[in-house]
């Protein structure tokens, strides 16, 4: 016997809130008996709605004759007795390959997994059905954490990258050591004006807010810092970065000491100048430069001080006048000269990547 039922649009909403909340809980059941009422309420056949669900047709009427009486008293559920399913370590295994490979390897239309895709995942992949909630649980124990991603330039040239690593820059670090040199790593930053943003606790619902001025203004820095030491040399100024300000930069450093530099820098136009070129030919006595390999940043530990830098100068704060900022990031400067440890923390696991190298060369 067909027959058709509609629901008003409240009860229909309603419906698929309790249907989106029983599937974060996992609740396999309720599930099943929700989605059979949708059906119904969308004019589906009772007999295509059971094979749908996997219930009998009888079953699909008891449902609905027990929700027209008691509405949603009809849909409480009982705590299954016994242990939740839980998967094999063979199936864990498979769900770590699963997830290291992304979303769209798994034929997801997205490049992040969320809780409720990874809850299809699994019930797609192995049957079982988890509460979304637990999922964060399961991924710590499989050797998972929630993470940031970084953009990777599709330029990059592996091979290039790894006969840097694997021998280049073991003998820069060879012959470092002999001349007694100061191996510096170099590279620029911009501190705006109008601040930077950053995670901070605050009164749950009371979003933090920070004043802006707007005004598209920075301080600009340069920066090389001792791969042995942690010693840090700077420069900041207000204008563009060029060749002649980058040359002025590593003329000062060599006044401040009278070690030989062989210095390791990207490709930035203003390193790689014609005047750059000849201001490093005239002093070739004591100073060398190295380039990294193209769209290699991550091999510059620089990177992470002017990271901790932007934590510590302008994250969350309001600078109504120019002036503020580069006092600030003056400031800034100033701790980390006098605390080349700190660098040297910085650099972290940097640090104990590359002497690696440099031992096993």
């Amino acid at each position: 016997m067909d027959f058709t039922v509609h629901f008003c649009g409240p009860t229909v909403k309603q419906l698929q809130r309790a249907w989106q909340e029983a599937v974060q809980r996992g609740q396999s059941r309720l599930i099943r008996h929700l989605s059979a009422l949708l059906e119904v309420g969308a004019g589906v056949r009772v007999a295509t709605v059971a094979a749908h669900v996997g219930v009998s047709a009888s079953t699909v009427y008891r449902w609905l004759h027990a929700f027209l009486l008691q509405r949603w008293d009809s849909l409480r559920y009982g705590t299954s007795p016994g242990r939740p399913c839980k998967l094999t370590p063979t199936q864990k295994e498979r769900l770590k390959e699963l997830v290291a490979a992304g979303p769209q390897a798994a034929g997801y239309p997205t490049g992040c997994w969320s809780s409720l895709l990874l809850q299809d995942l699994i019930y797609r992949e192995f049957g079982r059905l988890y509460n979304a909630h637990y999922l964060a649980t399961l991924l710590r124990n499989l050797g998972f954490s929630y993470q940031k991603a970084r953009f990777v330039s599709d330029h990059l040239d592996a091979a290039r990258r790894r006969q840097w690593l694997q021998e280049e820059w073991p003998a820069i670090v060879r012959l470092a050591r002999q001349r007694g040199a100061l191996l510096l790593f170099g590279d620029e930053a911009s501190f705006a004006q109008w601040g930077s943003l950053a995670y901070t606790w605050a009164p749950r619902g009371q979003q933090p807010l920070v004043l802006t001025c707007g005004r598209r203004k920075a301080y600009k820095v340069f920066g090389l810092i001792d791969y042995f030491s942690g010693r840090l040399f700077s420069q900041g100024q207000t204008e563009r970065f060029t060749a002649a300000s980058y040359c002025a930069f590593l003329a000062s450093v060599l006044t401040r000491t009278d070690r030989p530099l062989m210095v390791i820098q990207d490709g930035a136009k203003y390193h790689t100048a014609v005047a750059t070129h000849e201001f490093v030919a005239a002093h070739a006595d004591r100073l060398q430069v190295y380039q990294l390999p193209s769209y290699s940043p991550d091999y510059n530990p620089i990177e992470h001080l002017w990271k901790n830098m932007k934590k510590r100068t302008t994250h969350n704060r309001y600078f109504p006048e120019f002036a503020l900022v580069c006092a600030s990031v003056e400031e800034g400067l100033s701790y980390f000269q006098a605390h080349p440890a700190e660098v040297k923390r910085l650099m972290g696991t940097y640090l104990d990547h590359m002497a690696g190298l440099d031992l096993a060369a």
